[in-house]
């Protein structure tokens, strides 16, 4: 229990200290934001700043925050280190960099931030992968709270899909004050509440938290380099977070807000990484019994019990709507994302809503067809691709803070380890090139020293001549 609340107590003094650290070496003016200077009372337009941070947090807690960290506490305790360490050294600085670069460009999406500091060519392939990885999100926050919504409501997955998909088609044309602005705050304090509720259940009953260990204690003995980094992805580090923070870059009034918001959100996700992850390892008393539990009824089904055991029926049935909600609000922001991240890339202006349509509709139609695909494959190549987004965003941010003679080593660290942890990852993975550990680890650190090469011979030396 003390090692639950000392990870707890660790990520909001990393944002009381480390993220003020951040938020000086970028340097946030008073300086009018697109907010007001390109208001187009659809995606561009000023809102409060407890509005966006909710939003902010809306669009990136979605099922991994839950799901990843059930799964990540298989490997036991020590999944408390990544969640803290990567939250506040990598997942804050990148989803902090990510908004503010994004601001400081006139709201663009992710991939034109790539491209401004990594090149063209880079530009029109992360404009491609960051589309496949909106999609690929896109359709798990489909599948995932239908099935949820089947379990708790009834009907059919079929028929919850076609209801989802077509709030995300709403939620993806309309200005964004008229959904997600509405409903977004009311959500994200709900999910707060539960995750709350969750912690209180877990320290009022017969529960024993686990403490601290470094010992793998996976059912399956899977090794916890680079499993483990991969598969909590949205609870420590995550790329898709990078094309969520240039919608709230567009309604942000006041660049001095943004620590709270991007690098802040990012934080309360960990928290929420950080419960459920305690609530796996210790609700089932064993990782054994928590891979059991996960293999027979998926983690929807260990959501549920974990929701009822600590909270009752009442409190389980508001937990699980915060569970169904967290991807919904994730799913139509990554179509959202989708349709912004297409219409920088081709140059076509949003203001109206025929334009919107032209974009939003096969989009659509194409969600639907893959949704239909098996779950837990998009599952997998969805959490790697997560990372290799944030491997292209770190290294983009420390292109963009060496031009402007900043620090540069707060991204270009991170970048480096979320170099070697992808590549490592689909060297071994079964998804990847099934290699070897004796082949995949010096794969992944040959690869992370060519990134860094790279970036000093092509970035390095390009700003000091």
């Amino acid at each position: 229990m003390i090692t639950f609340f000392v990870a707890l107590a660790a990520l909001l003094i990393g944002f009381c200290t480390y993220g003020v650290f951040v938020d000086k070496v970028f340097g946030p003016t008073s300086k009018p934001t697109p907010a007001t200077t390109m208001r187009d009372d659809v995606d561009y337009m000023p809102l409060p700043t407890p509005k966006v941070f909710l939003i902010q947090l809306l669009n990136i807690a979605g099922l991994g925050p839950i799901f990843g960290a059930l799964a990540g506490a298989l490997w036991g305790p020590v999944v408390y280190f990544w969640i803290v360490l990567g939250t506040i050294f990598s997942g804050g600085v990148h989803d902090y960099m990510s908004g503010m670069i994004s601001l400081r460009l006139g709201g663009c999406s992710i991939s034109e931030v790539i491209g401004k500091y990594l090149g063209h060519t880079m530009r029109h392939t992360m404009s491609a992968f960051s589309v496949m990885l909106l999609f690929m999100i896109g359709t798990i926050f489909v599948t995932g709270p239908a099935m949820l919504l089947s379990k708790l409501a009834g009907g059919t997955v079929i028929f919850w899909v076609g209801c989802i998909i077509l709030y995300y088609f709403l939620a993806t044309i309309l200005p964004i004050n008229k959904i997600i602005g509405r409903i977004y705050p009311i959500f994200g304090v709900s999910i707060m509440i539960m995750a709350f509720g969750i912690v209180f259940g877990l320290l009022t009953g017969a529960y024993h938290i686990p403490e601290m260990t470094l010992a793998n204690l996976h059912p399956k003995n899977l090794p916890i380099w680079p499993l483990m980094f991969i598969t909590v992805a949205c609870g420590a580090t995550s790329g898709f977070h990078s094309t969520q923070s240039p919608m709230m870059a567009r309604c942000l009034a006041d660049e001095r807000n943004g620590r709270k918001v991007f690098y802040g959100a990012m934080v309360a996700e960990g928290i929420i990484a950080l419960i459920w992850a305690a609530a796996g390892v210790s609700f089932y008393e064993s990782t054994g019994a928590l891979g059991a539990a996960l293999a027979k009824g998926g983690p929807g089904g260990v959501v549920y019990d974990i929701s009822v055991g600590t909270m009752g029926k009442i409190g389980g049935l508001l937990a699980m709507i915060g569970v169904v909600a967290c991807p919904i609000t994730s799913g139509d922001t990554a179509f959202r994302s989708a349709r912004l991240t297409f219409a920088d890339w081709l140059g076509v202006k949003q203001a109206s809503i025929a334009s919107r349509l032209k974009i939003a509709i096969p989009m659509m139609a194409v969600c639907a067809v893959i949704s239909q695909m098996n779950f837990g494959v998009i599952w997998r190549y969805t959490s790697w691709a997560n990372q290799v987004m944030a491997m292209m965003v770190l290294w983009a941010a420390s292109a963009y803070l060496l031009s402007e003679k900043r620090n540069y080593l707060i991204t270009a660290l991170p970048a480096v380890f979320m170099s070697a942890v992808s590549t490592t990852y689909i060297l071994q993975a079964p998804e990847g090139l099934s290699l070897p550990v004796s082949i995949s680890y010096p794969g992944g650190a040959i690869m992370a020293a060519i990134a860094v090469v790279l970036f000093y011979t092509k970035i390095v030396c390009k700003y000091k001549e």
